[in-house]
């Protein structure tokens, strides 16, 4: 293998599977003598690869953890199952990562052949992934063609739909992808209204990247985060939770969001108390789906929410009882399985 570039992507790749590799197998492999694999493993360091040789009869050749992450050589299989996963942390994975893995899926998207492409959207479309939270999803496409543009500081337009259903063209510059572990939310500069705006991710349509280039502004608050914080709490208004849970606080708080955090009030008890910016709605489904005894010390509105929802409930389970009991009565008792 005389070019050079090709044997050192096969060389690559051979040193990325997780064994030692002798410097005369790698030779036979590339059809190379031993002193070309030599030269090759310098270029490779040079690179920023990191690897390790060692001496002896068994000695050999491996590549080991640095201090800086390398580009990394993937087979199609290995690709399309890092793609896959990506989307799904994208969507609704671990809480933590789904920034992370939009940026990450916006690049190898970028490299990914088009045959792989398919392979990658084939399978995604053959999954149903079991979704928590309350519903709102948002398309892998629509978060690359966003972090794509906010990486490139590329005008987007999209048409959006607002709370009230009515539906608008957009033209923006995008600042930042914000996840709040429910909902993706675009932060940018709308040139029609003159002024930032905070998008729904879910509710962007038919979202692209014009290709003129602009230079970011300076965000009034200082970084997204802050920004996306007081822009739903202008939306929303600010609630006092006040929640008792009848369970221990590192029982309980590991079935809460992070910045969510309840205080002990014993080996068994804890009481939440926070300032938040949900609606008492999506507060009510969420203390029901924990599957833990509380109770609702406030606010008022989330009390009332929950006793209309409760007697909701109990009506409808009061409605099927008759029905449900002549569908699993029989003449001996036993339940009919037939």
């Amino acid at each position: 293998m005389t070019d050079t570039p090709a044997r050192l992507l096969n060389l690559l790749s051979l040193l990325q599977t997780p064994r030692e590799w002798p410097g005369s197998e790698l030779a036979e492999r590339l059809s190379v003598s031993p002193r070309t694999i030599r030269r090759d493993i310098d270029r490779l360091r040079d690179l920023g690869y990191p690897v390790e040789a060692t001496m002896g009869a068994v000695g050999g050749y491996r590549l080991v953890a640095g201090t800086a992450m390398p580009p990394l050589l993937l087979d199609d299989e290995e690709a399309v199952a890092i793609a896959v996963g990506l989307r799904a942390g994208a969507g609704h994975a671990i809480e933590g990562v789904e920034e992370a893995s939009v940026r990450a899926l916006a690049k190898l998207e970028q490299v990914l052949p088009s045959r792989l492409r398919h392979r990658v959207s084939v399978l995604q479309n053959a999954t149903i992934p079991l979704t928590r939270g309350d519903g709102a999803t948002v398309t892998p496409a629509t978060l690359t063609t966003l972090a794509g543009a906010v990486t490139a500081h590329e005008r987007l337009r999209f048409g959006y739909r607002a709370g009230d259903g009515s539906e608008t063209k957009r033209l923006v510059e995008p600042y930042r992808l914000v996840s709040t572990g429910r909902r993706w939310y675009l932060v940018a500069y709308d040139l029609g209204r003159e002024d930032w705006r905070t998008f729904r991710v879910d509710r962007v349509s038919e979202p692209f990247a014009t290709g003129a280039r602009f230079a970011p502004r300076e965000l009034p608050s200082g970084d997204a985060a802050t920004y996306m914080a007081r822009s739903m709490s202008r939306a929303h208004g600010e609630v006092d939770l006040d929640v008792s849970f009848a369970a221990p606080a590192e029982f309980v708080v590991a079935r809460l969001p992070s910045h969510l955090v309840p205080v002990a009030e014993g080996p068994d008890r804890c009481r939440l108390r926070a300032r938040v910016t949900d609606s008492v709605e999506w507060l009510a489904l969420r203390l029901a789906l924990m599957d833990i005894a509380f109770t609702v010390h406030g606010p008022e509105p989330l009390i009332t929410y929950m006793r209309d929802l409760s007697a909701r409930l109990e009506s409808a389970v009061v409605g099927s009882r008759s029905a449900g009991a002549e569908r699993v009565g029989t003449t001996d008792g036993a339940p009919d399985r037939a």
